[in-house]
């Protein structure tokens, strides 16, 4: 799944992510760093979400954006983001060796392009490890 933060494109693969929900009301935590955004109710369920805007850009995610969930050992994580893009395949000869980088706070696992666009494709469990740590 390919989306973008801050005129900057990333994807996650699809393996792990729950569902993408859109823009709602997210109750904010007091005390909480800013890469964490707050709670959100889904389905009866109370979510954290990270705003993956602020931990990889330096930037918040834009209000109204969507809600990436991905699971997180036995809960659901929510990731802000600004807009998903697109579900789609990347080429796999459009991939990187697997780098093992982190670039201002997140995991990158490979890099690869879509539609002209450098895409840096995100380890979610690592980045929710290093947030919620």
């Amino acid at each position: 799944m390919i989306f973008r933060l801050a005129n900057r494109v990333f994807g996650i693969e699809l393996s792990s992510i729950r569902e993408i929900l859109s823009a709602r009301r997210i109750t904010r935590l007091p005390g909480a760093p800013p890469t964490v955004l707050g709670l959100i109710n889904v389905r009866g369920t109370i979510v954290t979400v990270i705003d993956l805007g602020a931990r990889l850009t330096g930037e918040p995610a834009r209000a109204g954006g969507s809600v990436i969930l991905v699971d997180h050992g036995t809960r659901a994580v929510g990731m802000a983001v600004d807009e998903v893009i697109d579900v789609q395949r990347l080429d796999d000869s459009s991939l990187g060796e697997d780098l093992d980088v982190v670039v201002s706070g997140g995991a990158v696992r490979a890099l690869g392009r879509h539609e002209g666009h450098a895409v840096a494709l995100l380890d979610p469990q690592d980045i929710i490890s290093h947030v919620l740590a």
